[in-house]
């Protein structure tokens, strides 16, 4: 019996590996790649036509969009790569100063028709091609196997469509709210009593430290903002996309507060040296205030990664009342600092700092300031979308002499009847 829970535990986590994004990668850049092999064999000319599956393999990424993308820089290389290989081969041919410059014009070319990761491949396919007595024939053939890989590669993620990334995405920024607020519980326990500046240097390091975590879950939202770029299964993928990056935004202003606020401790501790950090009741009111604004972290990352109406109303309540209660707690931490000061002005530019730092936390995290972002954010990229149908509107002027002529020599060949 145990050892079929054992199997039975196995192939649970097996199965749920199966939306991990190198396990969805690995299956469909196989079955892409040897698709497109099978289809190269009955259409290319070419014996082993292993350019079909090179291309599948280098055009299908986890999202449409990439994959799209990809696939056009792919080809727009490949055909850069194969004119060049041309030109060269009817005006000099191959010597080891004319492969020289092929590769330059090759590589400048790449810059030019701006293939991006692609450019060393415009390089790869002139060479090839050059390289080989029959130029014309070795020249189509690479372009066939690169447009088969590239419309296999397309075609996998249309009939196979790959998965929406914005759960896993959710997930890293409530993962990052969690352990900044772990990392506040922390501080606010040590600042209850007296501790070495040692030990509030290293809460210092552990706040540095998130700044790598904002990098993988920065990641992890640009894949997910990829995944609903030209996905028909998403609606509003742009409002999901604004929210979540302004959410972000947020939250890495929080770390960065908050790496301030641990400096502040530390450059406290080492100032106060063998006393406490703070007096017995401002050091109370500090960890509460510290473990509010932890809680309130958590359900702003919550709140922008949720999704259903009614859940999002609810998560925006809690904030709302867990902000309502920091703001409480920082006014009568106020009222303690200052009579601290009165009492003792010692120290009191880092006190001042402390108070300055949470109170920016709390107006970060507020949700009027939150809406007015979110705002600015779709009014930007709003602006952004009307200027390239600006743009695009001023092309189709500029050719509307073409579209008169196509116009009239329509009305002439339709009265010729």
């Amino acid at each position: 019996m145990h050892d079929v829970r054992k199997w039975t535990a196995k192939l649970r986590r097996l199965t749920g590996r199966r939306r991990e994004p190198v396990v969805v990668q690995t299956l469909r850049s196989a079955a892409a790649a040897t698709i497109a092999y099978v289809v190269a064999l009955r259409l290319s000319p070419e014996p082993a036509p292993l350019t079909a599956p090179l291309t599948a393999l280098l055009v299908v990424q986890v999202t449409f969009y990439a994959t799209l993308t990809n696939g056009i820089r792919r080809v727009n290389s490949v055909v850069a790569g194969v004119l060049v290989a041309i030109a060269f081969s009817l005006l000099v041919g191959l010597t080891w100063w004319s492969l020289a410059l092929l590769i330059v014009a090759s590589l400048a070319v790449g810059h030019l028709v701006r293939v991006d990761e692609y450019v060393a491949e415009v390089a790869i396919s002139a060479m090839l091609v050059l390289g080989v007595t029959t130029v014309g024939f070795t020249a189509w053939a690479r372009i066939v196997e690169t447009l088969i890989g590239a419309v296999v590669g397309m075609a996998c993620n249309l009939l196979l469509p790959p998965p929406v990334w914005v759960d896993e995405a959710g997930r890293s920024i409530e993962d990052l709210a969690r352990r900044v607020r772990r990392l506040m519980l922390r501080m606010g326990e040590e600042a209850a009593g007296g501790i070495p500046w040692q030990r509030a240097a290293e809460r210092l390091h552990e706040a540095r430290r998130l700044d790598h975590d904002i990098v993988q879950v920065d990641a992890a939202l640009r894949q997910a903002e990829d995944s609903l770029r030209l996905n028909p299964r998403v609606r509003e993928g742009l409002l999901h996309r604004v929210v979540m990056r302004t959410g972000l935004d947020t939250l890495e202003i929080c770390t960065v507060v908050l790496r301030v606020l641990a400096r502040s401790f530390t450059d406290l501790a080492k100032a106060r040296g063998a006393r406490e950090l703070f007096p017995p009741r401002i050091g109370a009111t500090v960890e509460q205030l510290l473990s509010e604004i932890g809680d309130a972290v958590v359900s702003f990352a919550v709140l922008v990664t949720t999704h259903l109406s009614e859940n999002a109303e609810s998560a925006e309540a809690r904030l709302t009342a867990e902000l309502h209660t920091a703001a409480n707690t920082r006014d009568r931490l106020a009222e303690l600092l200052a009579a601290e000061v009165r009492k003792d002005g010692e120290n009191w530019q880092l006190l001042g700092a402390v108070l300055t730092e949470v109170n920016r936390m709390i107006d970060e995290l507020d949700t009027e300031h939150r809406t007015r972002r979110l705002l600015e954010e779709l009014d930007r990229v709003s602006r952004a979308q009307r200027t390239k149908l600006l743009g695009m509107s001023r092309l189709r002027e500029r050719l509307g002499v073409q579209d008169r002529l196509w116009r009239n020599r329509a009305g002439f060949g339709g009265g010729s009847w």
